[in-house]
């Protein structure tokens, strides 16, 4: 009777599974240890790979964690942009309140916050937490806003990296500094304060 022979091993199917429990490993890790006692060897205890596995693929902790966190964004949720209903007021609200909960949920803002923390320590990291998580954000705002100044809506002169930055860096300074609370009541405001400064004078 003739032997079966025997299976070649997936070696891609293997590093992808290991791959994919590191980042998970490192996400699930920072949000019950927090940032500065996340290491490496706990990582890759939590994975159940050997730590040069890890340091094949990465330099740092952080960069694992910030590549765990991109795959998270990288959802199709995430890049669906804001909604465009004609009501720019009310796109907005929806979009920060619903960034309120995003960020009061601890699986999201403990891997947000220590990757912002340590990319004030780090240039390199600093950079790649803008171009990968920041800057396709604040895109999707200008993009909307973009659509309001063409519809009229804000005065046609309007600076939109300028607007962006007023409905988003207050947003991020509160919770930053652990002040004040986030809530749908503050951004809210925020929404109605930026917005009266920006619409058309004759309106």
């Amino acid at each position: 009777m003739p032997r079966t022979p025997a299976r070649t091993p997936d070696a891609g199917r293997r590093s992808e599974r290991s791959r994919r429990a590191i980042l998970d490993a490192s996400l699930a890790l920072v949000g019950e240890v927090g940032y500065h006692r996340l290491t490496i060897e706990a990582i890759a205890a939590r994975a159940g790979v050997g730590k040069q596995t890890i340091y094949r693929w990465w330099p740092s902790k952080a960069a694992v964690l910030l590549d765990a966190f991109t795959a998270r964004t990288e959802d199709p949720e995430y890049a669906a942009g804001l909604p465009d209903t004609g009501d720019l007021a009310a796109d907005l609200k929806l979009v920060l309140r619903a960034t309120v909960d995003e960020f009061d949920d601890p699986a999201f803002e403990a891997p947000y916050r220590a990757l912002a923390v340590a990319g004030a320590l780090d240039p390199d990291l600093s950079r790649q937490f803008t171009e990968r998580l920041n800057e396709p954000g604040l895109a999707a705002y200008r993009d909307r806003l973009r659509s309001a100044r063409e519809a009229g809506q804000i005065a046609p002169g309007t600076d939109l990296d300028v607007a962006v930055e007023l409905l988003t860096g207050p947003f991020f300074a509160r919770w930053l500094s652990r002040s004040g609370g986030l809530t749908h009541a503050f951004t809210d405001a925020l929404v109605d304060t930026v917005l009266a400064g920006l619409r058309p004078r004759d309106s």
